[in-house]
């Protein structure tokens, strides 16, 4: 087929089986965008519809806190998934692993959709919601690892960075494909509507994504460096045990660049709520806050290609400390526009800083951690490193509710504001202003402060792009000259 490679013979990248990198990019885009449609419906709806739908009414902080904790929740199976999940990608393929993980997060989201509500049957719902949630995390927990893998193990040296972004290109597909979803509904149905059934349809769309996600996958081959693994009886017999005993530095490194998923929870769950949540008294409307997702992944997904292209010519070390040390700082200009209502620069600096910058980190870090290794625990060990960095994260939107806000329920009635209601001698909207300020430093001085871990993180790792696939991940791994490697990328380009 046209799609296919063949890398020259003696060289350090497989040579027994052909590579087919557009057929990979297109099952690992296709298969992440459907598979994160579903993790990020929820993101979207727990930010903006689970407060008065699953959680008691009477103490807005308790259902927020309560709600993004249930949005924190798939996190927390995540390293659980990637132990499981990971551990079969590195012994039995690629492809098995992925099929399994949308098979699996598919059925988990469907069935979000046919949950009960909290007035329909009281505490049990949360508790249903919780247990999907875990079920939706087991299942994401080797996706961006096994589909990353897939793509950089078919891609020619000298573009895995290109090829890889879009991995997270796809995944910002699926918040777009998400948000897309939403949107119509918010437009078209009234408040009480969206409450009662409106919010069910994005879930029990999943259906489609079962159907159409296996179908996709099911027709991808195994990678070429897999294949000739299995041939020459070098799959362990203990992935996951092997790579914490000759990886665990890398895996450290990983877990600590994987703390920038804070910016992306900031910008897509804690944002949503302190805009458009009565409690923080901002009050930006729902509708025209869920189009800051729709800008930001539309412009990512433009950005994602042409800096996994620049990685390839510059190295992956420089995008991702640039991307996270300027997201981070960004947090403070978008945190504080939001605590002055104020949409348009709320909007402009959410999609600097979410949409532009950060894809300094997102478009590279797919590439940077398949590279750094090997492919006998390639998937074992990006999966495991990278989800516990993100379940370090995922706490955070309800950390940020627990200890930066919002004013005390007296100062909302029938979900609305009430600015000059007396709390303790002291109106609402002073309150508010204090909330604000207080969210402003706090939030955006630990969103900073993980930004520069992950730099620093990023800094000490080796520099990958210029190494040949089979000796990624080896601590003897040398790079190729600048001349090699540049003969190698006008190959592969041509």
């Amino acid at each position: 087929m046209d799609d296919e490679i063949a890398e020259a013979a003696g060289s350090r990248e497989p040579t027994e089986f052909k590579k087919a990198p557009r057929r990979a990019v297109a099952s690992g885009w296709v298969g992440s965008a459907l598979e994160y449609y579903d993790f990020f419906v929820y993101a979207t709806a727990a930010s903006l519809v689970f407060p008065d739908v699953f959680f008691p009414k009477g103490n807005p902080k308790l259902a927020i806190i309560e709600s993004l904790a249930t949005y924190g929740v798939g996190y927390a199976a995540r390293p659980l998934g990637a132990f499981f999940l990971g551990r079969w990608g590195d012994k039995h393929g690629r492809k098995n692993v992925l099929v399994a993980c949308m098979l699996t997060m598919g059925c988990a989201t469907f069935g979000v959709g046919l949950l009960p509500t909290y007035a329909a049957i009281g505490y049990l719902a949360p508790i249903l919601l919780v247990i999907l949630r875990l079920i939706q995390g087991f299942a994401v927990g080797a996706e961006l690892s096994g589909a990353s893998a897939m793509i950089v193990e078919n891609s020619p040296f000298g573009r895995r960075g290109y090829y890889a972004s879009y991995t997270l290109q796809g995944t910002q597909g699926g918040q777009l494909i998400a948000a897309g979803v939403f949107l119509p509904l918010y437009f078209t149905l009234s408040t009480s509507a969206m409450d009662s059934w409106g919010w069910r349809i994005p879930f029990l769309l999943s259906s489609i994504v079962v159907i159409v996600g296996y179908v996709i996958r099911r027709k991808v081959d195994e990678t070429p460096a897999f294949k000739e693994e299995a041939a020459g009886g070098e799959i362990p017999k203990n992935p996951v045990y092997e790579a914490i005993r000759l990886s665990w530095p890398n895996m450290v490194r990983v877990i600590c660049i994987s703390l920038m998923n804070g910016v992306a929870t900031l910008a897509t769950t804690f944002g949503g709520t302190f805009a458009t949540n009565a409690a923080y008294g901002v009050g930006m409307n729902t509708k025209l806050y869920l189009f800051i997702p729709v800008i930001g992944n539309a412009i990512a997904m433009v950005l994602i290609p042409y800096i996994g292209s620049l990685s390839d010519r510059i190295g992956r070390r420089p995008c991702i400390i640039v991307g996270s040390l300027g997201a981070g700082i960004l947090a403070y200009p978008y945190l504080y526009f939001i605590g002055q209502d104020n949409v348009p620069l709320t909007i402009f600096f959410a999609v600097l800083m979410w949409g532009c910058i950060y894809q300094g980190y997102n478009a590279v870090f797919p590439s940077l951690f398949q590279e750094m290794f090997p492919t006998r625990t390639r998937v074992s060990s990006f999966a495991i490193a990278q989800n516990i960095g993100v379940l370090i994260t995922a706490f955070l939107p309800s950390t940020y509710a627990a200890i930066a806000g919002p004013t005390p329920a007296a100062c909302v009635a029938n979900k609305k504001f009430l600015p000059n209601a007396i709390v303790n001698g002291t109106t609402c909207s002073h309150l508010a202003m204090g909330v604000h300020t207080h969210v402003l430093w706090v939030v955006g001085s630990i969103t900073l402060g993980l930004a520069i871990l992950s730099a620093i993180a990023a800094f000490t790792a080796k520099e990958t792009f210029m190494i040949h696939l089979n000796d990624c991940g080896e601590e003897w791994a040398q790079p190729v000259s600048v001349e090699e490697y540049a003969k190698a990328r006008l190959a592969a380009v041509a």
